[in-house]
């Protein structure tokens, strides 16, 4: 409002120590109107070092895998790889380092929540319990969980299971789902804890186990990646959970999981994703009706 017997202050004539409280508040207002990741977070910290520290866990092809040249490789890293272009292009770098840390299924977690790496880019599924120590970017890829078996095993589903033995990798969501569904349809199968794929695949080859639990696509990845030539294997014609993945990100910094997100919904909305697909996953199929209506609807628009 504007008051019409106001004294008319003079426009130029300022006293020196006005001109000082002045610069004084005008760059106060300055830090607190800067974006956050100016202050703190991993989008500083990125800017700062010029380095993004990614994890990754081997032995989880078609997703992340280790290649002849001991260099990560597969679905979830190509796209960690687009994200690090993308956060270089939206903190105006030049350059920026990729640096690739090796962690396994049971602390791949943790080391997102304690800060040793700034993602992790491998299978992990979105929980509700894993969300209280880590985040979640958007989702970027739906598997189901189902079981390995010997072809000459005449089990094909998880009911011909009971008395058997299950090898299921520990810590994992599949060993809850596993025993849940075991639970529920009541069968009596002996769960056998380990502690990655490669164990699982040869305890399954040895006969050791009857059958080898995870999810659908890494339990394809794996037999196709296995050297085993001495046994053919099967999966189940049914699935026991539906898994969404994510990429794990620290808990709390908004700024930096926006960054996350504004690459993957450019992605999905520009279609780049069906290229990333066809690279890693093309020769498992087509993309599913669910996963297609995931890509679709986190297509974000800016």
């Amino acid at each position: 409002m504007i008051c019409r017997n106001a004294r008319r202050l003079p426009l130029f004539h300022t006293s020196d120590s006005t001109m000082k409280r002045l610069a004084l508040v005008l760059a106060l207002l300055a830090l607190s109107s800067a974006p956050a990741w100016a202050q703190n977070g991993v989008l500083a910290k990125i800017k700062k070092t010029g380095t993004i520290t990614m994890g990754y866990v081997d032995n989880a092809a078609p997703f992340s895998f280790v290649d002849g040249s001991g260099q990560p490789q597969g679905y979830s890293v190509e796209l960690c790889r687009r994200i690090a272009t993308g956060i270089r292009g939206q903190l105006g770098l030049a350059n920026l380092e990729t640096k690739w840390v090796a962690l396994t299924v049971q602390n791949r977690l943790a080391a997102v929540r304690d800060g040793k790496v700034d993602i992790e880019c491998g299978t992990v599924t979105w929980t509700l319990s894993r969300q209280k120590d880590v985040d979640f970017s958007l989702i970027t890829f739906v598997d189901g969980a189902s079981i390995l078996t010997r072809i000459d095993g005449n089990l094909n589903r998880l009911a011909d299971f009971n008395g058997k033995r299950i090898a299921v990798i520990s810590g994992t969501t599949t060993e809850k789902v596993l025993k849940a569904a075991l639970d529920k349809r009541g069968i009596k199968a002996n769960v056998v804890l380990i502690r990655q794929r490669d164990e699982g695949l040869q305890k399954l080859d040895k006969g050791d186990v009857d059958g080898f639990a995870s999810d659908r696509m890494a339990l394809i990845g794996i037999t196709l990646k296995s050297r085993t030539k001495t046994t053919s294997f099967k999966l189940l014609d049914e699935d026991f959970s539906v898994e969404p993945y994510a990429l794990p990100l620290p808990r709390g910094d908004h700024d930096y999981r926006l960054a996350v997100n504004r690459v993957l919904a450019g992605l999905y909305r520009t279609g780049e994703i069906e290229k990333i697909y066809d690279q890693w996953l093309g020769p498992f199929g087509r993309p599913s009706l669910l996963l297609s209506a995931a890509f679709y609807m986190q297509g974000l628009a800016e």
